[in-house]
C-alpha cells in the first residue's frame, strides 16, 4: 500500500526473464552478489491441510467465493463491528490490520483472533483468514511494542547484506505470527532512480520506503526480505507493480497519477521478476496509469499489465493483489462497485479495501455481476481458487 498506512509455481520461462526480458543495464553486473538469496528459495512454511482447495471450491456457494475475494481493513487495537459483519453476512475471507497498535503482540492477536473466530461454516466453509498489515519499516509499520522489534526502513535495510536481511525477516516474521498476523503487504520493490529523485516521490522515496536506487540491490534485498518471511510463516507481498519508484504523485492522495517511462520490457521491472523466480506468492497492483503500457487504465484495472505483463511475461501465477481500492483518491472517479469489478475483470484476485463502508458496494457488484455474466463467473472462480491455493499451502483450509 502507499503512504496513508492504511500457489505460486512459477512456469519454467520466468528462469530466463531477470537476465533475458526484462535485460538489466550495463551498470547492472549479471554476476549474482555472493550474499544474493537464491531464486527458487520461497517454500511453504506449513504442511499441507487433508482439504484441497479444489474441494473446497466446489463445497462453496458462488456467496462464498466471492468472500474469498475481499481483504477488508479493520483497527489493529480492536475487532471492528463493520468488518466482523462482513465476514458473517458477506462471507469476507480476509483482513487486514491497520492503524497504528503499540499494544505488542498481545492487542493485535485478539483482534486476529476475533476475526479467525467468524470463520464459520456459513460465513467461509471453515477456510480460515488471511490476516494482514502493512510492516515494512520505518515510518510504514503498524504494529508496535512489547515483542515487537522497530523494523528501520527499508532504505536502511538495503545496507545490509541479503543474507542479513534475510536472517532478521524471518525474526520479524516469527513476531508477526505471535501478533496473529499471517500475511505481510512487504516488501517494496519499486526502485527509485537516486537520491534526489527520491524527493521529487511522494508515495516511495519520500519516506525511505526503496531498499536503493539501483535495480540490482533493490532486487536481492526485496527477495531477501521476501524469502525470510515465507520461511517462518507469513505470506510476503511484492509491490507496486509495475513500480512507483518514477512517479511525481502519490495515488493515495491524487488523481491522474502517471508514470510515463516504464516499459514493457523495462529494467526497473528486474526486482519483480527475481521474485517471481523466487516463486513469491502474492503480487500487489499500482493504481497508477502507465503512458508507454496502458494509458487509458490504471494498472490494477489493465488487462495487459496484469496478464500480459505480470503472468505472462514474468510467469506469475499466484494471488494478484489491489492497492487499497476504498480511499485512493486516484480510483476515486468510479463507484466502490466498479472498482471492484473493474479489478476482478482484469485479472486480478484479492481486493483490499481498508474502509469496511465500501465493502457491501464492492461485494454486491461483484456478486451480481457473476450471477448473470458466465465469463466473469468464471473468473470469479478462477480467482477464489487461487487464494485457496495460497491458503492451502499455508494449512488454512
Amino acid at each position: 500500500m502507499s503512504t496513508s498506512f492504511r500457489l505460486s509455481t512459477v512456469a519454467v520461462a520466468a528462469a530466463a526473464l531477470v537476465g533475458g526480458v526484462l535485460g538489466a543495464p550495463a551498470a547492472e553486473a549479471t554476476t549474482p552478489s555472493s550474499n544474493a538469496v537464491p531464486a527458487g528459495a520461497l517454500v511453504s512454511a506449513v504442511p499441507a491441510n487433508v482439504r484441497s482447495a479444489d474441494s473446497v471450491l466446489d463445497e462453496m456457494t458462488l456467496r462464498q467465493r466471492v468472500g474469498q475475494l475481499f481483504m477488508v481493513g479493520t483497527p489493529a487495537t480492536s475487532a471492528s463491528g463493520a468488518t466482523l459483519a462482513a465476514i458473517s453476512r458477506r462471507h469476507v475471507g480476509n483482513v487486514m490490520l491497520t492503524g497504528r497498535s503499540y499494544g505488542g503482540t498481545a492487542t493485535p492477536a485478539r483482534v486476529a483472533a476475533a476475526m479467525q473466530n467468524r470463520a464459520t461454516q456459513d460465513a467461509t466453509d471453515r477456510v480460515r483468514m488471511l490476516v494482514a498489515t502493512d510492516q515494512e519499516g520505518g515510518l510504514v509499520q503498524v504494529l508496535h511494542g512489547r515483542g515487537l522489534a522497530d523494523l528501520p526502513s527499508a532504505l536502511r535495510q538495503g545496507r545490509w547484506a541479503p543474507s542479513t536481511l534475510r536472517e532478521r525477516a524471518g525474526t520479524w516474521a516469527g513476531q508477526l505470527r505471535k501478533a496473529g498476523v499471517n500475511m505481510n503487504l512487504a516488501p517494496v520493490e519499486d526502485t527509485v532512480p537516486s537520491a534526489s529523485a527520491a524527493r521529487r516521490n511522494p508515495p516511495i522515496g519520500a519516506f525511505d520506503r526503496e531498499f536503493g536506487y539501483r535495480v540490482k540491490p533493490v532486487s536481492n534485498h526485496g527477495r531477501a526480505f521476501a524469502v525470510g518471511m515465507s520461511e517462518h510463516g507469513v505470506v510476503p507481498t511484492i509491490k507496486h507493480f509495475p513500480g512507483l519508484g518514477r512517479v511525481h504523485a502519490n495515488t493515495d492522495t491524487s488523481r491522474g497519477v502517471t508514470d510515463w517511462v516504464t516499459t514493457r520490457h523495462d529494467a526497473y521491472l528486474q526486482p519483480f521478476a527475481a521474485s517471481v523466480q523466487a516463486h513469491v506468492p502474492v503480487v500487489m497492483m499500482s493504481t497508477a496509469y502507465y503512458h508507454r503500457l496502458d494509458p487509458k487504465h490504471p494498472a490494477a484495472f489493465s488487462p495487459f499489465v496484469i496478464n500480459r505483463m505480470l503472468r505472462g511475461d514474468l510467469g506469475f501465477t499466484g494471488v494478484v493483489i489491489s492497492d487499497d481500492l476504498a480511499n485512493a483518491r486516484q480510483v476515486s472517479g468510479w463507484s466502490y462497485g466498479a472498482r471492484a469489478v473493474k479489478f476482478v475483470n482484469a485479472g486480478g484476485n484479492l481486493v483490499l479495501t481498508v474502509d469496511p463502508a465500501s465493502l457491501p458496494g464492492m461485494y454486491q457488484a461483484v456478486l451480481d455481476r457473476a450471477a448473470h455474466d458466465a465469463a466473469f463467473r468464471a473468473k470469479v472462480n478462477a480467482s477464489a481458487r487461487r487464494v485457496l491455493l495460497l491458503k492451502q499451502d499455508r494449512g488454512l483450509l
